[in-house]
């Protein structure tokens, strides 16, 4: 069976700049603002959220199948995915637009400017959860907002359990659509930031919402592992140290995919949830958000 992955696929240009823009641009000439930043590295990564999640997922020895928009510029994505042994039936290509991009440079105290380009995501809804596919679990990534929302009322339709995620797309939803999504999803993946806004926004605390039907409320803590909540009670379930931290882009999806195969697998939440850690600790120390190993003996322990 599969695990239907909902969510974008992007491509990532990342650039460092040797300096620091606070230098570079001068507070009060911001109404004529007009800079330039000489970046001498500079790579492309394969991205985006169900990109990230399916890469894990399939190392994990899942059945990914993604539902996503790429392109005209997207065939060599959906080559690369298909080397993993995955299945591209559910990515559509749209014409006359670019696959999703973010350009990215980031100077020597970690500051970033990011340009966003949605392209074929804002055209991801023209795709349906199918009726007949032999999906056994699924997950709601950030996406296209309309997306989201149909993805979610589709996969609830179909009584298919999924995790809602929804990352950065979080500010996109008002306290009424959160509600909802919320009530058709089986389990809710957030970092703490989102944790707290989830909350601001549907006006509960995240013990009032896991004292509901789901399953479990996930909170990602960075290096400190995650809080579990289940029926009104928090467990944290610890992080793994990590000694040569070299890039956390991604890292977040590889916690997700890892947690999404444990649920597959039936095993229980804090089992997933730390082997989700675990994959999470490992991604870190390479660049990029598909570039890292997985070692199946993590599936053991």
């Amino acid at each position: 069976m599969s695990a239907l992955i909902c969510g974008s696929l992007a491509f990532d240009t990342i650039a460092t700049f040797p300096g620091r823009f606070a230098q570079q641009i001068l507070p009060e000439q911001l109404h004529i603002l007009n800079v330039s930043f000489l970046v001498p590295t500079l790579r492309r990564e394969f991205g985006g959220c169900a990109g990230n999640i399916a890469y894990s997922h399939r190392l994990l020895g899942g059945q990914p199948l993604i539902m996503a928009a790429v392109g005209t510029d997207g065939a060599e994505y959906l080559r690369r995915i298909e080397s993993w042994g995955a299945s591209t039936a559910l990515v559509r290509n749209i014409a006359d637009t670019h696959t999703a991009q973010a350009i990215i440079i980031t100077d020597t105290d970690n500051n970033q400017i990011t340009a966003f380009h949605p392209g074929a995501m804002q055209s991801a809804h023209l795709s349906q959860v199918p009726a007949d596919a032999d999906i056994r679990v699924a997950i709601i990534a950030p996406d296209g907002r309309d997306a989201m929302l149909q993805h979610a009322a589709q996969l609830a339709q179909a009584k298919i359990p999924f995790i809602f995620d929804p990352g950065q797309g979080l500010p996109m939803f008002d306290g009424a659509d959160l509600r909802d999504f919320v009530a058709k999803a089986s389990w809710v993946a957030v970092n703490d930031y989102e944790g707290q806004m989830l909350c601001e926004r549907t006006g509960e605390t995240l013990a009032s919402l896991s004292r509901s039907h789901l399953k479990g409320i996930i909170v990602t803590l960075g290096a400190e592992g995650c809080d579990l909540w289940q029926q009104g009670e928090c467990v944290r379930v610890p992080g793994h140290h990590v000694d040569n931290v070299v890039d956390p882009t991604g890292c977040g999806d590889a916690f997700r995919a890892a947690l999404l195969y444990g649920i597959e697998q039936g095993w229980p939440l804090e089992r997933s949830v730390a082997l989700g850690n675990r994959i999470g600790a490992t991604k870190v120390a390479y660049r990029g958000g598909q570039n890292h190993p997985v070692n199946l003996a993590e599936l053991e322990a």
